[in-house]
């Protein structure tokens, strides 16, 4: 039976780039991911650096899973709008996104998550800050959180934007 490990560990959305990154260094470690869940990632036993891991921000599709298999990456998971692959190194190069366009929507559908979401708590907050039984600031308080989130995502798009236009 091969080895396993289970990790309990929190990113938060807008820290999607170092959630790969901590799973690139675990598949370098000779651990890659097997599986996800809630703020908890599985891992089996591999040889150091032999796959490469992706993740995305995107609703499940079976035929963009499909299409990803077909260029030789494994399905490894998905949890809630986030979709996991893994592919071997050895395969060549793995990129999810072929352009800096691809790259800027990817952002873009995180940002539209985070201006949708903080904007109810915004407006749920202020009404039940009227209504002194409720407790409107929890939800004030969650969407200063995600706005902040959706600072850093617009900041990293802002800089692609920066680059793209240098490349032109």
């Amino acid at each position: 039976m091969s080895e396993r490990k289970t990790v309990r560990k929190w990113f938060w959305v807008w820290d999607f780039d170092k959630e790969e990154r901590w799973l690139n260094e675990m598949a370098l470690e000779g651990w890659v991911l097997d599986g996800v869940g809630w703020c908890t990632y599985h891992f089996k036993k591999c040889e150091p650096g032999e796959y490469t891991v992706r993740l995305e921000m995107r609703p499940y599709d079976e035929g963009y899973v499909s299409f990803m298999e077909e260029t030789g990456a494994e399905f490894v998971g998905r949890m809630m709008m986030w979709i996991y692959f893994r592919k071997k190194a050895a395969d060549g190069a793995f990129d999810l996104y072929s352009d800096i366009d691809s790259k800027i929507a990817h952002l873009d559908r995180i940002g539209k998550m985070l201006a949708i979401i903080g904007g109810a708590n915004l407006a749920i907050g202020i009404l039940n800050s009227f209504n002194p039984s409720h407790v409107g600031w929890l939800n004030l308080v969650v969407a200063t959180v995600l706005m902040y989130g959706l600072g850093r995502i617009h900041g990293k798009k802002e800089a692609l934007e920066r680059d793209r236009q240098l490349r032109e």
